[in-house]
């Protein structure tokens, strides 16, 4: 087997294109550690931010309506361990099931598994290590909260076979990605309310809507393979389908601000986020795949513009 170049790259140069060239982590990392590493994203870190982001807004909407300085500092590092863990783990579990069919995507034929450069039994044994860690950081929390945490694993488990039998898996992932909006506000309240159900519909829509970006790089290959995205779905009205969900999740977000009686830097953060989704919307090419790429990269700081906005409410309310 010819070993991966130097900068930490699959063999051949077949990285996946949403990688990052030249990660430093994936530079340095020991040749035997780099699959492991690809496997769990690390090249990728987009994912685990975007899995984080909707914990972190909990969690400040939660001190926010709590009437805290600021955000619980624990809990925001818990979360930082669980979402990088997680979304590795996640990642396993979507390539142990979708190995055979990575192999017909050229996005994703340069992955450990289709690439042979992992074995399934070392990705197994990867993915059970990460979920005990993320185990472990949910044991963390009260019961409420860590009894939410395992009903999550509902739509991570199914998400890997929708795209096989809908043309909108975006939503499951949605269900999936959007779950720490319940999270954060569980982990200080031991319960839920209206406000962070709200905030999870707008997670799920904010998700179908730039995983519908991500999409748009392999509509040729899903074609050929027969599977199913939100992209093909809407192919000719892609735009106009990507803003109705990006208005929908704003929508939300200020429905659940309003039910958290959220200080106004909250809604202003939510005001940034909305314009930062509509300027996704206007420089959308659905036939460019680079700038899809782009776009959806950028959701991480429309994500980090709205938990801002939440952590200087609660601040500014101290004064």
């Amino acid at each position: 087997m010819t070993p991966p170049p130097a900068n930490g790259a699959p063999p051949g140069d077949i990285r996946p294109a949403d990688a990052i060239a030249g990660s430093p982590i994936m530079r340095n990392a020991p040749e035997a550690l780099r699959p492991f590493l690809e496997l769990a994203r690390v090249d990728r870190p987009i994912g685990w931010w975007l899995l984080l982001l909707p914990c972190w807004w909990s969690v400040a909407l939660a001190a926010d309506a709590a009437g805290l300085t600021y955000p619980q500092p624990l809990h925001l590092v818990l979360f930082f361990i669980g979402a990088v863990a997680m979304r590795g783990a996640g990642s396993t579990w979507n390539d142990i099931v979708d190995r055979k069919l990575d192999a017909s995507v050229a996005r994703t034929r340069g992955r450990p598994l289709p690439s042979g450069r992992l074995s399934l039994a070392g990705a197994v044994a990867f993915g059970v290590a990460l979920s005990l860690v993320g185990l472990a950081v949910l044991l963390s929390f009260n019961r409420f909260t860590v009894l939410l945490g395992f009903c999550s694993l509902a739509p991570v488990v199914v998400y890997p076979f929708m795209k096989r039998v809908t043309f909108h898996p975006q939503l499951v992932l949605g269900l999936a990605f959007a779950w720490g909006a319940l999270m954060g506000w569980a982990a200080l309240f031991g319960s839920l309310s209206v406000a962070p159900v709200l905030l999870y519909l707008a997670a799920i829509a904010w998700t179908v809507g730039y995983d519908t970006i991500y999409a748009l790089q392999d509509i040729e290959d899903d074609v050929i393979v027969g599977i199913g995205s939100t992209a093909r779905a809407y192919e000719g009205h892609v735009g106009r389908f990507i803003a109705l969900c990006y208005g929908a999740a704003v929508a939300l977000l200020v429905a659940a601000l309003v039910m958290a009686g959220a200080s106004p830097a909250g809604y202003l953060g939510a005001a940034l986020f909305a314009g930062h989704l509509a300027w996704q919307v206007t420089r959308l090419k659905p036939d460019d795949p680079q700038r899809a790429l782009t776009l959806f990269r950028s959701n991480r700081d429309a994500g980090l513009l709205l938990f801002a906005g939440l952590v200087a409410g609660s601040l500014l309310r101290a004064l």
